[in-house]
């Protein structure tokens, strides 16, 4: 990071703070116009474990039963971050008996006391957005047997957070930290007695975000389905906010939740989760049909092409394939080297993933989760198609350089199924190889054939090709095609090494299969899954092989074995497990 952006970075920081300061020294609103509803939804377990004094966050768990939330040791400032900014009190609501509700407003009114005149790590816009819906939300809530002491106190610190929010939501960044602003202001405008006058500025604001930052096929300019999911709720509470105080939500506001609809839809897999890309996760659970529900809108890309994505989905099983260059720009911060990577899910199971993001896990397991290797596509001479180039000092200046840029794609009908076929150029300048990846899933769903083919397109590209060669003594190029699994699919070498066995928790058996021109073999890998303590242990199957040719072809297939039933009744659920 320059000196420049650390001296800005520091001024922003600093005038937050004052205008914090300033806005505590106001005392401005009494009361409710509306009674307020919850939007959100929690995890009644994860709301069991706060009660009882388990904090975890951030990937990091404090063990505290008797010592308050604002007094724990803070691991790391995202950590800080989360708690400051009360998504927590969707699973305390989620539980809803009185130890939940003690908890909720001890920690409410311990906060008021210590940070409510503007001091503490909270009073940054996207926070104090977050934190406004969630004390709007729950007021009910934490308000019950409450007296008028701590009813004013409660009062009067949305005033002052209203107040400031609207002051300085435009000094955040654009995407969804502006949109968790901004809705945080209608929210309080709309609902807190003297407020008002902030809801119009704050629709105008956010129908301006919505134009930048919602492309016409409803995606953002980060990728990451998990974020756009976030977006998306964010605009349907603040619309159904509008709708309840009477007042109609602009074209711009509602068009944009039409387009993100249908692409959310493309993006989801067969289980209901989203396909984890980009820095990106499965999306919290029950947010992505709860807020599809309330938009009202049922439908998914005609062409199943969406945000960069192209998905394949036929009887039980859905496939997500990453079928765009990577972000740029801004935006690319934590964009993954992923293209052509995909993900399957049978029924109520992933099968075959990405590792995921690890930024909860530290910076080593942030850029392990970037690089190609991560995910379920083609690696060369162990290189990721998009290199992690540093841009700065601190790594979340980190971007992705000598990234794919021509990334062609086409969607068509096979003889018995659909057929993806794509290809990039991220492997062009370093070795002169175009990797080629056609997928093809059967009607039924019960099957899916692949190829790869590492070619060289041009004269230029052969004499790349030809000099590395010459560097390898004529050894060859060494790739390796990984498809990662989830960590509850079984995997075990079958046929005298010459397939992989999957077996499902749901029952149904998988097979992979491959053409001898590559080695097969079955190698630890991790899944780097949000809210976990530490990544989970899994396997994946490897292909590995030289490129010798101007043209390298594998086959592979992945199928149902003919024993599995078309439709199985899986009711297996996964709870939250602290220790995992």
């Amino acid at each position: 990071m320059s000196e420049t952006d650390n001296f800005t970075a520091r001024w922003t920081r600093l005038m937050h703070r004052v205008s914090a300061r300033r806005s505590a020294r106001a005392h401005p609103a009494t009361g409710f116009t509306t009674t307020p509803e919850p939007r959100t939804i929690g995890l009644f377990a994860r709301g069991k474990q706060l009660v009882a004094g388990n904090f975890l966050f951030a990937g990091h768990l404090v063990s505290a039963p008797k010592t308050a939330i604002w007094v724990i040791d803070v691991p790391d400032d995202v950590f800080a971050q989360e708690l400051q900014g009360f998504a927590w009190l969707d699973d305390l609501a989620a539980v809803g008996d009185m130890a939940a509700r003690d908890r909720a407003q001890e920690w409410v009114w311990h906060w008021i006391e210590l940070y409510g005149r503007g001091t503490g790590p909270g009073w940054t816009p996207d926070l104090t957005g977050r934190r406004l819906i969630r004390w709007i939300s729950h007021a009910i809530f934490l308000l019950r047997a409450q007296g008028s002491d701590q009813s004013d106190a409660f009062f009067q610190s949305l005033g002052q957070q209203t107040i400031f929010l609207s002051k300085r939501w435009h000094k955040t960044a654009p995407g969804l930290p502006r949109f968790e602003a901004l809705t945080g202001l209608i929210y309080a405008g709309l609902a807190l007695e003297g407020m008002e006058q902030h809801v119009e500025p704050a629709c105008k604001a956010l129908d301006k975000e919505c134009a930048q930052q919602v492309d016409v096929q409803g995606g953002i300019p980060t990728r990451n389905p998990e974020e756009l999911l976030e977006v998306f709720t964010l605009l349907t509470w603040a619309a159904t906010a509008l709708r309840d105080a009477d007042r109609t939500p602009s074209d711009i506001h509602l068009r944009a939740i039409e387009r993100i609809a249908p692409t959310l839809r493309t993006l989801r897999h067969a289980d209901g989760s989203l396909a984890r890309f980009h820095g990106g996760g499965r999306g919290m659970e029950g947010r992505l049909d709860h807020a599809l529900a309330e938009s009202g809108n049922k439908t998914r890309q005609a062409d199943g092409l969406a945000m960069g994505y192209a998905r394949l989905s036929a009887g039980r099983t859905s496939v997500v394939i990453d079928a765009s260059p990577p972000p740029t720009g801004v935006s690319a911060l934590n964009a993954h080297a992923s293209t052509l990577a995909f993900e399957l899910t049978s029924g109520r199971r992933p099968v075959i993933v990405n590792c995921g993001s690890g930024a909860s896990f530290g910076e080593d397991w942030r850029r392990f989760g970037r690089a190609t290797p991560s995910h379920s596509t083609v690696t060369i001479d162990e290189l990721s198609s998009a290199r992690l180039g540093q841009e700065g000092k601190g790594w979340r200046e980190e971007q992705l350089v000598d990234a794919p840029t021509d990334v062609p794609i086409q969607m068509s009908n096979a003889s018995d199924g659909l057929r993806f076929e794509g290809g990039h150029d991220g492997y062009v300048r370093t070795h002169g190889l175009t990797h080629a990846r056609t997928l093809e899933l059967t009607f039924d769903g019960r099957g899916m054939v692949g190829e790869d083919l590492l070619i060289t397109m041009d004269d230029a590209a052969k004499r790349r090709f030809d000099r590395v060669m010459d560097e390898s003594a004529l050894q060859g190029v060494p790739y390796e095609i990984a498809f990662h699994l989830h960590p509850e699919a079984d995997a075990s070498l079958d046929m005298g090494g010459a397939a992989v066995s999957i077996a499902l928790k749901s029952g149904e058996l998988w097979v992979f299969r491959h053409d001898d021109v590559a080695k097969l073999r079955v190698d630890a890998s991790v899944f780097l899954e949000k809210g976990r303590l530490k990544p989970r242990a899994t396997k994946q199957i490897v292909l590995s092989g030289v490129a010798m040719e101007y043209a390298t072809r594998i086959r592979w297939s992945l199928s149902k074995a003919h024993e599995t039933n078309v439709a199985i009744r899986d009711l297996n659920r996964d709870e939250l497990d602290l220790n995992t």
